[in-house]
């Protein structure tokens, strides 16, 4: 690995200069009446107001994933680091793909909106990530990034270009895209040899403690990412309240139905670390519409009981039946909200909230986006597959210490108590 990853890692990042430096430019500034020196870029009156929402978006992308998936025990540099070294690609990447796929292949502007839409773009990554921690190696991952993203870009433009669609908050371009495309890589690289689970697929007290923490920067600001590309004014005023409600029903429905589904009736943290931000995915589509919050509230709580539904039932049954292994359950908290997504916005235009996209644009959209994140999961599945990659043999997935190097604290402690036990048993043995 040492040779193929760094080569690849500097390979990209050298591509992506170059590309930077042929097609990328700073914003042109709206106010032209103001003097600007050749040391001070042009800067936007719209650029400073929509940056505590990037900022919040970019927390999100960086604390909010990372340490959601920090749940194993022995995987969480992998967790965090493969997620910022996906994330750092990723925002470069798509602000390229993106770029020229709306200019045509022209030179294009950097904003704050394009800065917001290249992490929502490297968020879709992100979740299919999920779908195979554990299971792939750095380099894999650095090449779905540059894959994923393509098909991502591609399928955006169709929804929001073509088909006109209404996605605010983005449970079907990005959610539900995300999701399904994870599941299809994961479904390409099943590996029998874990079909009996594994010994590292487990979490700890404390790796349970730090994925809460990943939930809780999630739950916190999703508001802030529903809203950041909503139209000032009532749309984005609607998105932040109807995510806000639809957020606080959902925690209420999980924690509920999380203990209901146990005989013992205790609480599963699974549950309370992913499905608590189904509400936030499943009210993105219709986020800015005029749905009241109280439609907002029930599509949390549809969305939290489906998501615990799904842990419970579908996530055995995927690994079972259908032989697709997610790992973090992303179909549980990102596909079947995102789908609910989709499926609500075509509910609130045919009941009249909303009349500049029709029910048809809306059901192509969500059509568009499941379409495209499988075939394009397929393909990228068969790539990943090529044992070129480093892909980790069964024996070592779920474990940091084959790509990164760890402290041996535990193995020294291990040791001492072996050592020790052994030195009490010698007077038995004599």
């Amino acid at each position: 690995m040492r040779f193929k990853f760094s080569l690849m890692a500097i390979g990209l990042e050298v591509a992506m200069i170059v590309l930077f430096r042929l097609f990328a430019q700073y914003e042109v500034a709206q106010n032209t009446s103001r003097q600007l020196t050749a040391t001070q870029p042009p800067k936007t009156d719209s650029f400073l107001r929509l940056y505590p929402l990037f900022q919040d978006v970019h927390v999100m992308i960086f604390v909010g994933f990372g340490f959601l998936m920090t749940f194993l025990k022995k995987y969480g540099f992998s967790s965090v680091g493969i997620n910022l070294l996906i994330a750092a690609l990723g925002l470069q990447w798509a602000t390229i793909v993106r770029g020229l796929l709306h200019t045509r292949g022209q030179k294009f502007h950097i904003g704050i909106k394009e800065m917001i839409n290249a992490d929502f773009s490297t968020a879709a990554v992100l979740i299919s990530f999920g779908a195979v921690l554990g299971k792939t190696s750095p380099i894999q991952m650095l090449l779905m990034t540059i894959l994923e993203i393509a098909v991502f870009a591609a399928n955006e433009f169709l929804v929001a270009e073509i088909f006109m669609a209404s996605d605010i908050g983005a449970s079907m371009t990005i959610h539900a895209f995300g999701a399904y495309f994870g599941l299809a890589v994961a479904g390409i690289l099943y590996r029998s040899g874990l079909r009996q689970g594994h010994k590292n697929e487990e979490s700890v007290y404390h790796s349970d403690l730090f994925a809460m923490i990943g939930t809780l920067f999630l739950w916190i600001f999703w508001p802030s990412f529903n809203s950041a590309i909503a139209e000032p004014g009532d749309d984005q005023y609607r998105a932040i309240v109807n995510t806000y409600f639809s957020l606080a029903a959902c925690v209420i429905t999980v924690y509920a139905v999380s203990s209901l589904v146990r005989q013992c009736g205790k609480l599963n943290m699974v549950h309370i670390q992913n499905a608590t931000l189904a509400g936030g995915v499943a009210v993105g589509t219709c986020a800015n519409m005029d749905i009241q919050p109280y439609v907002a509230m029930i599509i949390g709580s549809i969305a939290g009981l489906i998501s615990v539904l799904g842990y419970k039932f579908l996530t055995p049954f995927f690994a079972t039946t259908l032989r697709i292994h997610d790992t973090c359950g992303v179909h549980n908290l990102h596909g079947l909200p995102g789908v609910i997504g989709g499926l609500a916005s075509i509910a609130a235009i045919a009941g009249g909230v909303s009349t500049t996209p029709t029910m048809a644009m809306q059901a192509a959209a969500l059509g568009s986006s499941i379409g495209t994140a499988v075939v394009g999961g397929l393909v990228t599945g068969l790539i990943l597959k090529i044992p070129f990659w480093e892909q980790p043999h069964d024996k070592y997935c779920y474990d940091d210490s084959v790509y990164w190097e760890v402290p041996r604290l535990r193995e020294y402690e291990i040791n001492i108590h072996e050592y020790e036990d052994q030195k009490q048993l010698e007077p038995q043995i004599q």
